[in-house]
């Protein structure tokens, strides 16, 4: 059945046309008979004439001939169907940017959706089990009924007003963040939000300093980005400001609540020492909260962008840990000296995010539903890190170190040298047990260990994978 549309163009090029690429495509070969143009007509609901007039294009290109008292066949010159040229992907010149990319794309070992889930699998993704989806589908319904046509309209590029307005109250009393709206930038994700970043701040060439070892996003934006990374050695405390680049970096990129992938805190000395270290080299930090809102040892340490009071920091945050991943609104909190650019560059990227999600998000988050479901992400959580914590004691002991429980939803398990990091992964797939690579996320000097994600496990099941891992290890 050919697809036609009444309105565009006209009806006999339509049909002309998607009977051409059938014969281009080999799907009609040479000989083959096509149907009468009284049977077309009738197949395609239009007039004879529309189907003659396909059919008169088809014989004056050559692609096929008639035979009296026989009917309309494809040419037999076209019996071989589609060469061999038109099957092969030709090779196409990239730009350094593209090869950069598909570089990168080649290297990234992110933990995608397994074809078979694991029983225990310890991924370190959000919990979506305990979100209010009823309430949100509620609101969405409303703002999308209620909303008036000139609503479906081009939107803002740095976001909708209710909703950066909503997202900078919310910082300032979770995270001590210093914004006002104007600052803020609703982004389609974290990661469009670091890709922003390396388009506006960075130069071809650039040395940018990074934690070593450090999320994999970022790394491979800043390589497609063409920059020069200097990697920093994470220890117990994260990043030390006294090994970053004597000259020469205009960025720093910094995960200070929860290292990742390591989940060190970064204390308040090696902050303020970060923050100095900015003002003598004229730089900038970015500094990706990607978990900030989860806490558990002691008081939080507040964002590092609120101890900022020259405007170098870039903040970026996202709803994917704290809602669901498929929603793909992020934002960044700008300086008010940078906002201009990151919106038009925001605007060139894509013009803006999807203006009904924001909305329902912002009253989401005025109504109070947004800290209602923290905190009950938080009890859930430390609930489970409990769990955790105890079937590491019980189970593995002093096999392993652990790294990054004060914070957060994920652990390190860092593995005797001896070990085998992919070994042990493999082996506990095997047994139904997902657990996540560490050396992968190092630029230099790789360390073996294990990621181990929390919060879509319950307690029962989190006990039982750290038994079955414990007869691995």
């Amino acid at each position: 059945m050919i697809p036609l549309v009444k309105t565009g163009e006209p009806l006999f090029r339509q049909v002309y046309r998607n009977l051409r690429q059938s014969i281009v495509s080999g799907a009609f070969r040479g000989g083959h008979r096509l149907p009468s143009t009284r049977q077309l007509a009738e197949e395609l609901g239009i007039s004879r004439t529309v189907a003659l007039l396909a059919y008169e294009l088809l014989l004056a290109e050559g692609f096929v001939v008639g035979r009296g008292g026989s009917g309309t066949y494809v040419a037999s010159s076209l019996s071989a169907g589609p060469s061999k040229k038109h099957k092969r992907s030709v090779a196409l010149p990239l730009s350094r940017f593209g090869s950069a990319a598909a570089e990168a794309a080649d290297g990234a070992s992110l933990p995608g959706r397994r074809a078979a889930p694991l029983r225990y699998d310890f991924v370190w993704r959000s919990d979506m089990e305990t979100f209010p989806f009823e309430a949100w589908r509620r609101i969405l319904l409303r703002k999308a009924r209620a909303a008036p046509v000139r609503a479906h309209d081009y939107g803002q590029a740095a976001g909708t007003l209710a909703l950066r307005e909503a997202i900078a109250a919310h910082l300032r009393r979770s995270r001590a963040v210093i914004c006002d709206a104007s600052e803020v930038i609703i982004v389609n994700g974290s990661q469009q939000a670091l890709d922003l970043i390396a388009r506006v701040l960075l130069e071809r060439g650039d040395t940018v300093a990074v934690e070593d070892p450090q999320y994999q996003g970022t790394r491979e934006v800043l390589l497609a980005a063409g920059a020069k990374l200097r990697p920093v050695a994470v220890d117990a405390d994260g990043m030390n400001p006294a090994n970053l680049p004597a000259q020469g970096a205009r960025l720093v990129f910094v995960t200070p609540s929860h290292q990742f992938p390591t989940g060190t805190i970064l204390p308040l000395p090696r902050r303020l020492a970060l923050l100095d270290w900015a003002r003598r080299k004229n730089a900038v930090i970015v500094e990706d909260d990607y978990d900030g809102e989860f806490h558990y040892a002691g008081r939080p340490l507040e964002s590092l962008q609120g101890l900022d009071n020259e405007g170098r920091i870039v903040y970026v945050g996202t709803f994917s840990r704290t809602i669901f991943p498929a929603l793909r609104i992020g934002y960044l909190i700008a300086p008010k000296s940078l906002a201009p650019a990151f919106t038009a560059a925001k605007w060139l990227s894509d013009r803006h995010s999807a203006t009904l999600e924001q909305q329902t998000l912002a009253e989401f988050i005025d109504s109070g539903m947004y800290e209602r479901d923290l905190r009950r992400l938080r009890r859930r959580n430390t609930s489970r890190r409990a769990a955790l914590l105890e079937a590491i004691h019980k189970y593995l002991g002093n096999r392993v170190q652990m790294t990054g429980d004060g914070a957060g939803v994920h652990v390190v398990l860092w593995l005797d040298r001896r070990a085998s990091e992919k070994a042990i992964i493999e082996k506990a797939a095997a047994r139904g047990v997902g657990v996540y690579g560490v050396s992968r996320y190092f630029l230099r000097h790789p360390r073996q260990g294990l990621m181990l994600g929390y919060s879509r496990l319950k307690e029962p099941e989190i006990r039982e994978g750290i038994r079955q891992l414990s007869e691995i290890i």
